[in-house]
């Protein structure tokens, strides 16, 4: 009796030291687990979102995502290297160039990375006086003031310069079978819309608006010049790709959808049909609408797409290299119609204008009702 009675008395201490180590692994694993989260989640944000000073830093030829990482760190770029490594993988961000970069702490992990791709400098230079970064699909109205808010160029000075026609002529003459078509171009609000690549530039006080928009437009040439056998072979002047590059960067997220939403333009001016895009009426009517009403789709204007067959004057905004490539490579399909859910993002094709109503009911219609 006695030994069964230590016995007991054993198994239960032995019960609580085990229960007693596994709660404490747990405890342990816990704080980890919540520690490591937070400095994920530290990790992803800028070092310092207040701080918009500029620092040099050189990225060496072969350097690896790892090695990116350790050097923006320890240039106090960002917080964390590891942080940055597994991003860029789990992201699936590649193609980074080497060279002499200008960065920021209040930059996040997604603009260092299109800055990273989008190339530096191969020496370095004097640290500039702004750093301007120009989004996807941004139209020359938005980039002007953009300058504004980030340098002491005045939008108006900056849509005066846009709308200099002796500044286009010099444009001209040193990008002439990039503008060719721009300058044939009729009733364009803003010749050089389109032309103005976004990406991310260094503003410097002595430099004039002239200089910057020539570095944009150098910028679009140098694209479009590696890109100029399938620009021959599309059959489309530049002006009309980037016309429908501009519609493309705003009608799709997703590549696929893109290439898919590209042909189904093609297929529409293929067959004579209006594009009717809803970007072609905000654009013409000068402000931002989530719903377009049946009067709006009616606004007397060259740029609108639901009353002008064809491509219209020119390009609403200045798409990036994606929108640009899914135009110039689109999925071949036999669809006339989409529609895109705004909360989704999830593209919807149909062949018929039958089958777009009822597209439409199910994920447009309804979704407003509710």
């Amino acid at each position: 009796m006695r030994r069964r009675s230590e016995r007991k008395k054993e198994n239960k201490l032995v019960g609580k030291i085990v229960l007693a180590v596994i709660t404490a692994l747990v405890v342990t694993v816990a704080i980890v687990g919540i520690s490591f989260y937070r400095y994920w989640q530290a990790g992803l944000k800028p070092l310092n979102p207040k701080d918009d000073q500029l620092v040099q830093v050189n990225i060496p030829i072969g350097s690896s995502n790892k090695s990116i990482g350790s050097i923006l760190e320890e240039e106090k770029v960002i917080k964390s290297g590891m942080v940055f490594t597994y991003y860029m993988k789990t992201e699936n961000i590649t193609d980074f160039k080497a060279g002499y970069y200008q960065m920021s702490p209040n930059m996040t992990l997604d603009e260092i990375a299109v800055l990273l791709q989008q190339g530096g400098t191969k020496e370095p230079e004097a640290l500039a006086d702004a750093r301007v970064s120009i989004p996807e699909g941004y139209s020359a109205d938005q980039i002007a003031e953009l300058f504004a808010d980030k340098t002491k160029i005045k939008k108006e000075e900056f849509l005066d310069v846009l709308k200099d026609e002796s500044f286009f002529e010099e444009l001209y003459q040193d990008y002439g079978k990039l503008l060719e078509s721009a300058k044939k171009a009729q009733d364009v609000r803003y010749r050089l819309e389109g032309y103005l690549f976004p990406a991310t530039y260094n503003y410097y006080k002595e430099k004039s608006i002239k200089d910057m928009i020539r570095e944009m437009v150098d910028k679009t040439n140098s694209e479009l010049a590696a890109r100029q056998e399938s620009l021959d072979q599309s059959g489309m002047t530049t002006q009309q790709v980037l016309t429908l590059a501009s519609l493309v960067e705003k009608e799709g997220v997703e590549k696929e959808d893109r290439r898919n939403i590209a042909q189904v333009f093609l297929n529409r001016i293929k067959a004579d049909m209006p594009l009717q895009s809803d970007i072609s009426v905000l654009y013409a009517m000068e402000k931002h609408k989530v719903h377009l009403s049946n009067k709006d789709t009616e606004i007397d204007s060259p740029y609108n797409l639901y009353i002008n067959k064809g491509f219209g004057p020119g390009p609403f905004n200045n798409p990036g290299i994606e929108a640009i490539d899914a135009v110039l490579n689109p999925e071949p399909n036999t669809y006339y119609y989409f529609l895109a859910n705004i909360e989704t993002h999830k593209v919807y094709f149909a062949e018929t204008y039958e089958e777009h109503l009822i597209l439409k009911e199910e994920h447009i219609d309804n979704q407003i009702e509710e």
